[in-house]
């Protein structure tokens, strides 16, 4: 039986990332994973892409359409062209007109703040790298990192009422 609920459409979440940071991003997937059986989110990363489909055109469509966009911050990020041109760009623009949320999740420590996405409040709390030693395991990390996800769906659900 599934936990979704029928009214509820799940918020669609892309995440933008160094594929350096692949191990991470897997990680914070699973941590995810309650969110997506609850029918709250549906991810989407390019690793999704399949063979033949034009990556750059689903990169592109699926960022234009994702509710929330999560910016896996670290050193390799910054040092990806596409990532901090192309996808943190367009991200910023949209969540700027207000059509779509940024959460920047800091996966390793890294100058970040004076970033252009420095502005927004990042997850895990306080913006403590989830590779840091701010945190007993990385598991906590991460389940901070869902509990903060979750909280955005529940106040942009409370704001469509």
């Amino acid at each position: 039986m599934s936990e979704a609920s029928s009214n509820l459409i799940p918020k669609s979440l892309f995440y933008s990332y160094s594929h350096e940071d692949e191990e991470l991003r897997n990680e914070l997937e699973k941590h995810l994973s309650l969110l997506k059986h609850q029918g709250i989110i549906r991810e989407w990363h390019d690793r999704q892409i399949l063979g033949g489909e034009e990556w750059k055109y689903e990169i592109d469509e699926n960022l234009e359409n994702a509710d929330i966009i999560l910016l896996l911050i670290s050193a390799s990020f910054h040092a990806s062209d596409y990532c901090y041109t192309k996808e943190m760009d367009r991200a910023l623009e949209r969540h700027d007109a207000g059509e779509a949320v940024v959460i920047p999740v800091i996966l390793r420590d890294c100058d970040w703040h004076s970033a252009l996405y420095g502005k927004l409040q990042a997850l895990p709390k306080d913006g403590k790298p989830i590779t840091g030693p701010a945190w007993h395991n990385r598991d906590e990390a991460f389940t901070d990192v869902a509990r903060g996800i979750r909280a955005v769906v529940s106040k942009k659900k409370r704001q469509l009422k």
